[in-house]
């Protein structure tokens, strides 16, 4: 499965997280390169991470119509 490395930006619904995802990649005709972030749903079961944290999230089955990751860990400082 894959897994995934991002801050959460809400914390606002019950068990489900918004998780921020960023990555570099250079646009096709002019080299520059551009951060593109992703804003995925991802379930926490026990409500115990909150905005601002750094996560790993893994992919799982689909859990509702948005929701196809779950945080397995918070990621410490010497990470």
């Amino acid at each position: 499965m894959r897994k995934l490395i991002g801050t959460i930006v809400s914390d606002k619904m019950d068990k489900t997280r918004v998780v921020a995802v960023a990555h570099v990649r250079a646009h096709p005709r002019y080299k520059k390169r551009i951060k593109i972030t992703r804003r995925l749903k991802a379930h926490d079961e026990n409500n115990e991470y909150k905005t601002g944290d750094r996560v790993v999230m893994e992919e799982t089955r689909p859990m509702s119509k948005d929701k196809r990751w779950k945080i397995v860990g918070k990621l410490t400082a010497d990470r």
